[in-house]
């Protein structure tokens, strides 16, 4: 990321530096919220937030990076928000779609404003995509709660050659939710609460079925197809034929994950 985060220690009063990072932050998604993500330039988020136009530009190189901050601090409340549903729920269908429909209860009141930018995050090319560059640290973030999903689901059995491909599937999946909610228009977003249930739902059965072996190239197949024709994709989760070489290189399986550069 290429904003400033000076994230406080739990426990702690957060800073000067934090206060005006997430004051900046705050005034950001107010104006886009008001005035439109095009329309609203640094300058006026500077000057609305109380502070010089410099340092709004310390804290946010720019409006992509202000959104960034945005995807992070959804991303960081999403996290927080799922405790319980994974410390409780060990059924699959039921800890993925609790992670859905809390992700629908937090971003609740952003729904205007994602109306807003989605015209640029959708561009290919834009820093907002969810597939860019820029974007990574949010894209594994969320892959890694879907991992987590998968990891806690003690009834289903999930073969060792697609654990680091179906969570990677399964927030393409939620990505497919998060589409049809920017365009939901129903009392409450009420269809896409119905669509978060169903597409759990599936997702779990497709997954029981991957334990048949003869299915599992199929699902692979699919992985393939995603990460060929999406960017950003191949850089989310770790290449099967580079794992593969490590560990015949050194007789051992790859590094844990928390083991990882």
């Amino acid at each position: 990321m290429s904003s400033k985060n000076d994230s406080p220690e739990q426990g702690d009063a957060p800073s000067k530096s934090e206060q005006t990072r997430a004051l900046i932050l705050e005034t950001a998604m107010r104006l886009f919220q008001e005035r439109g993500y095009d329309k609203t330039t640094m300058r006026a988020i500077a000057q609305e937030a109380g502070v010089s136009v410099g340092n709004a530009y310390y804290y946010f190189e720019g409006k992509e990076h202000l959104v960034q901050g945005f995807y992070d601090r959804l991303a960081a409340e999403h996290r927080a928000a799922i405790r319980d549903v994974l410390a409780t729920e060990t059924d699959l269908e039921a800890r993925l779609a609790g992670v859905l429909k809390v992700w629908l209860d937090i971003a609740t009141p952003y729904h205007e404003f994602a109306v807003q930018f989605f015209k640029n995050a959708a561009d290919p090319a834009s820093p907002l995509s969810p597939f860019s560059a820029e974007s990574e640290h949010a894209r594994v973030e969320a892959i890694n709660i879907h991992r987590q999903v998968l990891a806690g689901a003690t009834k289903t059995k999930v073969p060792e050659e697609l654990r680091d491909v179906l969570p990677e599937m399964m927030w393409l999946s939620q990505m497919g939710i998060v589409l049809y909610w920017v365009y939901d228009r129903s009392e409450g977003r009420e269809r896409s609460y119905r669509l978060a249930e169903r597409g759990a739902r599936l997702t779990a059965r497709g997954v029981s079925l991957a334990r048949f072996r003869v299915l599992r190239p199929l699902v692979r197949e699919v992985h393939d197809l995603f990460t060929d024709f999406l960017p950003g994709m191949t850089n989310a989760i770790p290449d099967p034929a580079k794992k593969k070489a490590d560990k015949d290189a050194t007789g051992k399986g790859a590094p844990a994950e928390d083991e990882r550069p």
